[in-house]
């Protein structure tokens, strides 16, 4: 793999990868976002993005019966990951861990794993829904 140069390490970038609604999707974006993150010298953060990546995508798959997005955004030392989604409907809150629930646990792992998360509905250029992103900072 080549050597990325301090400066151009430091330079903002912006990816995202438009999914259908199939359960691969999870998969998909998961290995599109290992190579964005190899393709930047990022690859320390990967696993954790990886983790956040897949709950994110998951969620957006398994509650919702439109297309999605994943979004990868690079800037200041934070990598923001985000997932849009054609549901307005607010996400449900993040349960705790220690809870029994076998599902409905993704965004307490989101929460716990990243340095801040949050959502916010979309209702511009005809796109309706919600992103659903979480900061992941480099150490």
């Amino acid at each position: 793999m080549p050597k990325i140069a301090a400066e151009e390490a430091d330079e903002p970038w912006e990816y995202t990868l438009y999914i259908p609604h199939t359960p691969r999707a999870v998969t998909v974006s998961r290995r599109t976002l290992r190579l964005i993150l190899t393709a930047h010298g990022l690859l320390d953060l990967a696993e954790a993005a990886e983790l956040l990546a897949t709950e994110l995508i998951s969620n957006a798959v398994r509650h919702t019966k439109g297309p999605a997005a994943l979004r990868l955004r690079w800037s200041g030392g934070v990598l923001r990951i985000g997932a849009w989604d054609a549901d307005p409907t607010p996400p449900a809150p993040p349960l705790n861990l220690a809870a029994q629930a076998e599902r409905g646990r993704g965004l307490e792992l989101v929460r716990a794993c990243s340095d801040g998360w949050g959502w916010h509905p979309l209702s511009t250029n005809g796109d309706t829904g919600k992103y659903v992103w979480c900061d992941l900072g480099a150490a």
